[in-house]
């Protein structure tokens, strides 16, 4: 049933999602850069400490972006989104991997459907659930926004 409460419900978890990843991002970024260069080993400890301000920057930056580009999805009409949130924030390894390409850190191993899935995410950064950010929390909030909007679309 299409009520109000089901409208309200969608747009409380859309909401919720957009803070949690406002959130969890920046930091998100952050240890996916630290994560690949510890695995990497090759940079002096300037070095490292460059990158890592780098990779502070750049989860401000995919922070900005995907942030806006969720209040978008969230803006418009339910019938017309042709993505999830889950979609959004999985561009947030972008700026990450800018980070580590201009470090010159070589691309990891990934499997083969992660490599057709995400052909740009060359460190296997692109996280599998919005859980991965760092808060258990957001990954239930996914499906609950999946569930209110198939409510909606129902009604």
């Amino acid at each position: 049933m299409n009520d109000g409460l089901t409208v309200a419900r969608l747009y409380e978890t859309g909401e919720a999602i957009v803070a949690g990843v406002e959130r969890c991002l920046p930091r998100w970024a952050e240890r996916q850069v630290e994560r690949i260069l510890d695995a990497w080993g090759r940079l002096d400890p300037d070095a490292r400490t460059r990158a890592l301000e780098d990779a502070r920057a750049a989860g401000v930056a995919a922070t900005a972006r995907v942030g806006a580009d969720l209040r978008a999805l969230l803006a418009t009409p339910v019938a017309e989104q042709r993505a999830t949130p889950l979609e959004v924030v999985r561009s947030a390894y972008r700026e990450p991997t800018e980070v580590l390409a201009a470090l010159g850190v070589p691309p990891v191993v990934r499997d083969q459907f992660d490599e057709r899935a995400w052909p740009g995410d060359r460190y296997g950064l692109v996280p599998r659930t919005l859980g991965d950010l760092g808060d258990d929390d957001l990954a239930p909030l996914h499906l609950a926004w999946g569930l209110a909007k198939a409510a909606v679309l129902r009604g």
